[in-house]
């Protein structure tokens, strides 16, 4: 029968427990299978049971031409919405970081509520302000002789895509760059100003080198979530038009969910899990070397 002392040296993993059971049945499990089901050829809707398809399916994906259109779509989104939303958001930062801290919840609020919007509420909003007919942003240029394409148009497509985005996320990057700030001690800049740093060179010289761990964690969550983003077109575009806005997880679903084929979207999922971790690896290495 074990002691109090057993049990007292095995209490920290029994509270534990319920969490590890939790993790591994919604998470390790689901990935387990996930990888399996890459190498099957399973429509779901299909009477023919799961066949063994081995690497079939990831070839499959390497050689489809809309895998790599959704790739390229995907790619054009992260290339204009990281750099874009980390320049706003440091932007916004270091202007609130200025304020007294007394007066900076109102606009650490501000900024931070449109990302508490559900993406259903938010792709709905935006749907609307884009909408050609009677949107509201076409309402303020008609007075002007002038529509926008917004969301018709495939050269417009996916900037109006970046551009909703940039509304809904920019809060969360602003909160944390600004937490990074004001933990910036006040006496590196009072020592650059004695030494003659002008405003510019105390942002590259102080500024920067001191919240650079904290923009490597805002620059790959960004870059991770951005690879990640669906909701935004499959609410606003459905990937349209002509599949200019059709990201590579909104192609996973139509693929698994849409044609009911499980083992080909498992694939194209691990292969963007391999595209994610590379560039996140690669990022990790970049600002190391730079530090």
């Amino acid at each position: 029968m074990p002691t109090s002392k057993t049990l007292y040296r095995w209490s920290g993993y029994l509270f534990m427990l319920p969490y590890l059971l939790a993790f591994a049945a919604f998470l390790v499990a689901p990935l387990l299978f996930g990888i399996g089901l890459s190498f099957y050829r399973w429509e779901m809707l299909s009477p023919v049971p799961p066949q063994w398809h081995g690497l079939g399916n990831y070839s499959e994906a390497l050689t489809d031409t809309y895998f790599w259109k959704a790739v390229w779509a995907t790619l054009r989104f992260v290339i204009m919405q990281v750099p874009l939303n980390i320049g706003l958001a440091l932007l916004i930062a270091l202007a609130v970081n200025e304020i007294p801290r007394g007066a900076q919840a109102f606009f650490r609020a501000s900024f931070f509520f449109p990302t508490i919007v559900s993406i259903s509420v938010a792709g709905i909003l935006w749907r609307w302000f884009y909408s050609s007919e009677f949107g509201l942003f076409n309402a303020f240029l008609s007075p002007f002789g002038w529509k926008a394409p917004w969301i018709t148009d495939p050269a417009w497509a996916m900037k109006s895509i970046v551009m909703m985005t940039l509304w809904w996320t920019v809060g969360g990057a602003f909160v944390i760059l600004l937490a990074g700030l004001h933990q910036i001690p006040a006496h590196y800049y009072e020592a650059a100003a004695i030494d003659g740093a002008n405003v510019f060179q105390r942002f590259i010289n102080v500024t920067i080198p001191s919240l650079r761990p904290v923009l490597l964690f805002v620059v790959v969550m960004n870059i991770i979530g951005s690879f990640q983003v669906f909701g935004q077109t499959f609410m606003i575009t459905r990937g349209g038009p002509e599949h200019s806005t059709r990201s590579l997880v909104q192609y996973i679903y139509d693929q698994a969910f849409g044609n009911y084929r499980m083992g080909y979207g498992a694939a194209m999922s691990w292969l963007l899990f391999v595209i994610i971790a590379v560039i996140s690896f690669a990022q990790f290495r970049i600002m190391r070397e730079e530090r």
